[in-house]
């Protein structure tokens, strides 16, 4: 997270210094276009494109942070993790274990790539999930799977 911080500001710094630039060369040439003014934009311009690659990923450090606190939210108040915790509210669902959720995750994935692929046979998928998403026969819904 340093890093992006860190490359975050060093792009801006170089915009801002370049947008500078840009204001004291076109002061200096008495707001007439010449090749130094036409450098100084340029400049800003490339500046400007890197300072916008920087914020593009810093967003999607952003964003892939929040996936994962989101996805590790989930995992505990399926678990049940979240409801001993003093203060936490619970969902009144009975709690299930992590390797439940993940393979009735694996199977909405299949699911998912199944219809992105246009096999059109989503009911026929659910009723046989993927070799790799086994489920437990312990659960009462499954065993009729």
């Amino acid at each position: 997270m340093d890093n992006i911080v860190d490359s975050l500001n060093s792009a801006y710094q170089e915009f801002v210094g370049a947008a500078a630039h840009v204001l004291e060369t076109k002061e200096s040439s008495a707001a007439q276009k010449t090749a130094a003014t036409d450098a100084a934009l340029e400049n800003f311009k490339q500046k400007w494109e890197l300072f916008r690659v920087a914020c593009d990923q810093a967003e999607e450090f952003v964003e892939s942070i929040k996936q994962r606190i989101g996805s590790e939210c989930l995992v505990d108040e399926a678990t049940g993790y979240m409801a001993g915790k003093s203060g936490q509210h619970s969902t009144g669902l009975p709690p299930i274990s992590a390797v439940r959720l993940e393979q009735m995750s694996k199977a909405v994935r299949w699911l998912v790539i199944e219809l992105q692929h246009g096999s059109g046979n989503a009911g026929g998928a659910a009723t046989h999930a993927h070799p790799s998403a086994p489920f437990d026969a312990r659960f009462p819904e499954d065993a009729a799977q």
